[in-house]
């Protein structure tokens, strides 16, 4: 689905457009951004506004955005939307979304699914609702533990398409600086709610808020709507080839029960899972 909003932008992605000193261009669909946590870029006190009479000066009650603290986020033009990565490589990203969903989110079906990845060694990458995740942090530690990476989700997972410009930007930022404060080392990518597909508003959207990479997916085994855990499986390795990024959900007892069976099903067929900074480097 596309939309064809073009808002004139907020004060809060202005300041950090205007903060940001570099412009970082998204890669390619098949090689986003991802060779390794960097520094966090810190941004400068935004230009000076001109007063009538050349003065520059910065209002006083305007106080800049700070810059992202996560890996590698940057400010600046629109991000990339990637749905696989590279594939010439017998690799396979499985991404999972925590946080209040359909199913609500019963916190022992997240330490069972944490369990068994770690159980497997296989990685996964957890797309987290900010507001949720700000409220369940002590499970940030047991998803880190087992070699995961946490991602953003937005905050509080509205159907991202149908908002305008200035609560996509919050949505984003919001679960961005959760994830700095909870895992200042995680949070390089961003996953939309709501949608399968980023729309040139949520791409510009999130690379103001710093990221140049939008992780899409070209599996989805409708787990969400509580198929059972055999016809999980089933699409999953129907669907799967190399590079492919597979979108689950942890609050589903069938994706659960389905989880060692496509970690099993993956590795019979010669792919490999891994992180999604992984599969994009």
């Amino acid at each position: 689905m596309t939309e064809s909003v073009h808002p004139d932008p907020s004060r809060r992605r202005l300041l950090a457009g205007l903060g940001s000193s570099v412009a970082v261009a998204g890669l390619a669909a098949c090689a986003p951004s991802g060779s390794g946590p960097t520094a966090p870029a810190r941004s400068t006190a935004p230009a000076a506004a001109e007063a009538d009479g050349g003065t520059a000066a910065v209002p006083a009650a305007v106080s800049p955005t700070p810059a992202p603290a996560g890996p590698g986020l940057v400010p600046g033009g629109p991000a990339v939307a990637v749905s696989n990565g590279p594939r010439d490589r017998p690799q396979v990203a499985l991404t999972f979304h925590i946080g209040p969903h359909e199913a609500g989110q019963d916190l022992a079906l997240a330490h069972q699914l944490l369990a068994d990845a770690s159980r497997l060694s296989v990685p996964i990458t957890v797309f987290a609702v900010g507001q949720w995740l700000d409220n369940h942090r002590d499970l940030v530690p047991v998803i880190l533990a087992g070699g995961n990476e946490i991602a953003n989700h937005t905050y509080t997972h509205p159907a991202l398409t149908a908002e305008p410009a200035d609560r996509v930007a919050a949505e984003i930022i919001d679960c961005r600086d959760v994830l700095a404060r909870l895992a200042p080392m995680q949070g390089r990518y961003f996953r939309p709610s709501g949608t399968s597909n980023a729309t040139p508003l949520i791409l510009t959207e999130a690379g103001a808020a710093g990221y140049r990479t939008v992780v899409d997916f070209d599996v989805d085994p409708l787990d969400y709507t509580s198929p059972g855990t055999d016809a999980v499986v089933t699409r999953v390795r129907a669907a799967t080839r190399p590079g492919s990024i597979v979108s689950m959900h942890f609050g589903y007892p069938g994706t659960v029960a389905a989880f060692p069976r496509i970690a099993a099903n993956l590795r019979t067929a010669g792919l490999t899972p891994v992180s999604v900074s992984q599969l994009l480097t």
